[in-house]
């Protein structure tokens, strides 16, 4: 796939990237600690797509995505992250990008893939915005070509990454499970409550994606937000 890609650069204002700004920290480790658990999860099948989600919104999951992408990238592997939430994008706001063009421009056929992607300054790390937003999100990623759009993205990418919407308020993480090779859910520590992540956990355990486990986001310890990843077995 030829790529024609808008670059960006990382700014001091950006939000929540610590794996690129401070990727020594304990937290950059415990998202690097995430990615090698995921590697592991699935033995007999490599996972080159992959979805995160929440049960309710402001538990993390935007962060999560973002900067497991970059600890992926970190590795070498060549990464596309796609905003997916196309009901309340903050991808762009994340990398600071104008979200003229992007994934929903793509799927109603307006621009080709590559013209909606973008170039970032980490190494290996490729963007692709929500665009704009759009009156029928479900329908949209429900399509045949949300399906030709991802595997047309794993001729170039080893893993691509989907920002989605939280699981319990709408059904895009649900319709997307469907086509990626895993899931990860995340919660909020001593805001999400059981319930929430119990029905989370149980509204995509249907889908065909393997929901591979857990992230429980901002524990603190010794003064510290730590990132922890619990299996699904």
């Amino acid at each position: 796939m030829a790529r024609k890609k808008k670059q960006f650069k990382l700014s001091g204002n950006m939000r929540h990237l610590i794996a690129q700004t401070n990727p020594k920290s304990p937290i950059s480790e415990q998202y690097r600690t995430v990615r090698t658990n995921i590697q592991f999860a699935s033995v007999d099948e490599e996972i080159r797509s992959l979805l995160v989600t929440s049960s309710a919104p402001g538990e993390g999951k935007s962060s999560t995505t973002a900067n497991l992408a970059i600890v992926y990238a970190q590795q070498g592997k060549r990464v596309l992250l796609i905003d997916a939430d196309l009901r309340k994008p903050t991808i762009h706001y994340t990398f600071r990008l104008d979200n003229l063009r992007g994934l929903s421009n793509v799927l109603v056929g307006e621009i080709p893939l590559e013209d909606a992607i973008h170039q970032s300054e980490v190494n290996n790390l490729d963007v692709m915005s929500c665009g704009p937003i759009p009156p029928n999100p479900a329908e949209l990623l429900a399509s045949r070509k949300m399906e030709k759009i991802l595997a047309e993205a794993k001729l170039t990418y080893d893993i691509i990454l989907f920002d989605t919407p939280p699981v319990l308020a709408v059904t895009d993480a649900q319709i997307l499970a469907n086509i990626v090779d895993g899931s990860i859910l995340v919660v909020r520590s001593g805001e999400t409550e059981i319930e929430p992540a119990q029905k989370a956990k149980e509204a995509l355990a249907p889908a065909k994606a393997k929901l591979l486990g857990v992230v429980l986001n901002g524990r603190e310890k010794k003064q510290s937000n730590y990132y922890y990843y619990y299996g699904n077995n």
